[in-house]
């Protein structure tokens, strides 16, 4: 078996020299060889993103990439697979992220010095070894459950200096609804994309163009409206609906309403269940007076709930049209954490400068705000549910963050030693000159 894999070592290293590419195996990991050029995209890729590698590169990365080896063998092992819809997306969020930052498909090719369909298909590999990582580590660590005894006991041990400060949090109910959009409104919105049809099919403007110009969708707007590949399931139904039944990249579709606004959609190119296309969103604008109006409404429904003649869950129920928390009694729901608590910086700025001087059960003034889901007016009141300020953590506020913190490192500890014993039983070869290195598991060099 040694021999075998220093045949691989040594053969592999001639094969990238015979190509004349400056390239060389520099470790190998069980069966699979690490490459000089992987250590130098990882480091490209890390220096694009901003990501600050804790030592010197050329010691960090191959480590980090031979464990990845270990728990990707494991993996194989286990069965344990990446479900290939969530990685393309994840690429595609990628891909789209970078052409925006660098500015265009062609200086992403020219940065990474490769076509975009390679650069598509590492990061597809990268993306679905990260997926399947993940999951392997859940897997390892998934019988680490604490107890409440646990908890309390590794909270008093904490030295009080290694207790963590909580910030301010604070949560909140929501009552909201949109002012009524007059018809002419609708009418006029519709009668741009109509025109923007027109001048696309007869070719006196391009689709892109015209995107880039006018779609009140920002982000795509930077790419002429594009999306990237997307799945049916990552759309709004309506859009879907419509997007998919395309067929003829020169046409564009019908105007298409969904909770967004007013679209035209122009296909660019389908692969199997997945689709990319263009699209042009404009929305519909409010007018003052309906503002005035549903803040003198809302400043009446107000009214009521100091007075104690309805309940703000009552009103929820009764008035609110944010279908995400009238079921919850108007109940925010934080989508970083899955909680309801809140730190101000992650409320939208309108809630956060409404609610911050307030005290627990009081209910704001109306006020105008962006749906940040819809990115379009909404007329609301707020109610602080709960407020918590500054405080170290206790396990009466903060229970759920200690035990997070205990499973973290329970989990961090657990996944260290199953390194050091995946290390012995894994044959492992390094270049002479990548040996010099002060590793965080000490025994790749036996």
């Amino acid at each position: 078996m040694k021999k075998s894999i220093l045949y691989l070592f040594l053969s592999l290293s001639l094969a990238v020299r015979a190509q004349g590419v400056i390239d060389e195996v520099i470790w190998v990991v069980g069966d699979e060889a690490i490459l000089r050029s992987e250590v130098e995209e990882e480091r490209l890729r890390a220096q694009y993103e901003g990501q600050q590698i804790p030592g010197d590169p050329y010691c960090v990365i191959p480590e980090q990439l031979a464990v990845q080896k270990l728990f990707l063998h494991q993996a194989e092992l286990d069965s344990v697979e990446a479900n290939e819809s969530s990685v393309s997306h994840q690429v595609d969020m990628r891909l789209n992220y970078y052409i925006n930052q660098i500015g265009s498909k062609e200086k992403m090719e020219e940065y990474f010095r490769k076509t975009s369909s390679e650069i598509r298909e590492e990061m597809m590999t990268t993306v679905r070894n990260q997926m399947i990582i993940q999951q392997m580590q859940q897997k390892l660590t998934s019988d680490i459950k604490p107890t409440p005894a646990d908890i309390r006991r590794y909270y008093n041990h904490l030295p009080a200096d290694s207790i963590p400060m909580m910030p301010a949090q604070v949560e909140v109910q929501i009552l909201s609804f949109e002012p009524p959009v007059p018809a002419e409104e609708t009418e006029r919105v519709k009668s741009r994309l109509r025109e923007y049809t027109e001048r696309v099919q007869n070719g006196t403007a391009d689709f892109g163009m015209l995107a880039r110009l006018y779609s009140e969708d920002t982000e795509s707007a930077k790419r002429g409206g594009e999306l990237g590949f997307v799945g049916r399931g990552q759309l709004v139904s309506e859009f879907a609906d419509v997007a998919f039944n395309l067929n003829d990249p020169k046409r564009v579709s019908r105007i298409v309403q969904t909770e967004y606004g007013y679209h035209i959609i122009q296909l660019i190119e389908k692969k199997g269940e997945r689709i990319n296309c263009r699209h042009i969103l404009l929305r519909p604008r409010i007018s003052a007076t309906d503002k005035v109006n549903a803040i003198e409404r809302l400043d009446s429904i107000r009214q009521l709930i100091e007075a104690d003649s309805i309940q703000f869950e009552q009103a929820v129920i009764r008035y609110s049209q944010d279908k995400n928390t009238v079921m919850n009694a108007g109940l925010m729901i934080n989508p970083n954490t899955g909680s309801s608590r809140f730190e101000y910086q992650d409320l939208a700025p309108e809630i956060a400068k409404q609610i911050y001087n307030l005290n627990e059960g009081e209910v704001s003034q109306p006020f105008v705000m962006m749906d940040p889901a819809k990115n379009r007016e909404v007329c609301a009141i707020v109610r602080v549910a709960k407020k918590t300020d500054v405080h170290r953590a206790n396990l009466t506020d903060d229970f759920q963050a200690i035990k997070g913190m205990l499973e973290a490192k329970l989990s961090a500890d657990f996944i260290h030693e199953w390194i050091l014993k995946k290390q012995k039983s894994t044959f492992v070869q390094i270049s002479p000159e990548w040996q010099g290195c002060d590793f965080e598991y000490p025994g790749w060099i036996h």
